[in-house]
């Protein structure tokens, strides 16, 4: 009997550390978004009901933008939270988080810096989760991608709403019988340093795109003091919508055009985070992007378009001058 114990307790050892040896140490470059706390308690908090097995966020390195208000005033305050409360290292550059980790979350919340950021990471062989925006523009989103693809180390990039459970229930419903076109909204905040869509139009750009997919191949954009609304024809003849919402109440939204149905979410639309981060575990685990960049990289070209239809005075604009930078 005793031997059997000592079997059983070897064994169980033996998974125990199997279990530690199999988790993923990740690193966190950018600790100037809230969504650097909400990612790593995730990860890290076991008492939290949404925990999530099988990757830590290790270390950290701050960065931070000094010209944007919203990086400066958040990145100390973010960096000493999930130091104190989650046992993050904070580190002082980058090439120090690539030593101590297996995958990263590139958390920027100014994405003019994302391309320089994310140049080492790649060199390193590191997958890595690239937060919104993505970019601050489309020729550097198509340099990340072109980058990647030279080193074949996979990346993704995504707003939470693109797995929001209320946006996939609907893109995944069997009532609408195929989607024939597609509206979603959000708010519409601004940051000088980045095209109108990037800051925050993206959540609702991001939407659209989750309820269409890729394809769309011309937009038009209006706005005005009320709101701002960008209408995308696809190459199949389907129209989706994109709505931002500048006065009154912002909420986020979508409906989706059916063959069979017409169907929305409800409102208020739950906005989580843990959709998104059990994708982004999936893909560290497995190499595997839930998105393609060339989606990707369309809907920085569909928001880029977008900036040019605005300064036409609402012609329309091909994605394909974008795209070949004509």
């Amino acid at each position: 009997m005793k031997q059997i114990i000592a079997s059983l307790f070897i064994a169980l050892v033996c998974v125990f550390d199997a279990t530690a040896q199999s988790e993923i140490k990740v690193g966190i470059i950018g600790t100037d978004t809230s969504h650097v706390p909400a990612f790593t308690k995730l990860l890290n908090d076991k008492t939290d009901p949404g925990y999530l097995l099988g990757a830590r966020v290790v270390a950290a390195f701050k960065g931070g933008s000094p010209d944007v208000e919203s990086s400066r005033t958040r990145v100390d305050k973010f960096a000493e939270e999930i130091a104190t409360k989650y046992g993050v290292e904070i580190v002082d550059s980058i090439e120090k988080l690539l030593a101590k980790v297996d995958c990263v979350l590139l958390m920027s919340v100014d994405g003019r810096p994302h391309l320089a950021q994310v140049k080492p990471v790649l060199k390193a062989g590191k997958r890595v989760f690239i937060d919104k925006p993505f970019t601050a523009s489309y020729a550097d989103a198509a340099e990340i991608v072109r980058l990647s693809k030279a080193a074949n180390v996979p990346f993704f990039s995504t707003s939470s709403l693109r797995f929001a459970t209320d946006v996939q229930a609907i893109k995944n419903s069997d009532k609408h019988g195929g989607i024939t076109g597609a509206y979603a909204y959000g708010p519409e905040n601004f940051e000088p340093h980045h095209p109108d869509l990037f800051w925050y139009g993206i959540h609702a750009v991001e939407t659209l795109y989750t309820l269409m997919g890729a394809g769309c191949e011309s937009v038009t954009r209006v706005k005005a003091a009320g709101g701002d609304t960008v209408t995308g024809v696809w190459r199949d003849g389907r129209i989706g919508t994109m709505r931002g919402v500048t006065q009154g109440k912002q909420d986020y939204g979508a409906i989706v055009y059916g063959m069979k149905a017409t169907l929305q979410t409800p409102l208020p639309l739950k906005v989580d985070y843990r959709p998104l981060v059990v994708e982004v575990l999936k893909f560290f685990q497995t190499g595997v992007p839930p998105i393609q960049p060339e989606e990707t990289l369309e809907l920085i070209a569909f928001m880029e378009a977008a900036d040019l239809s605005k300064a036409r005075g609402g012609a329309a604009v091909k994605l394909a001058e974008v795209m070949q930078g004509k």
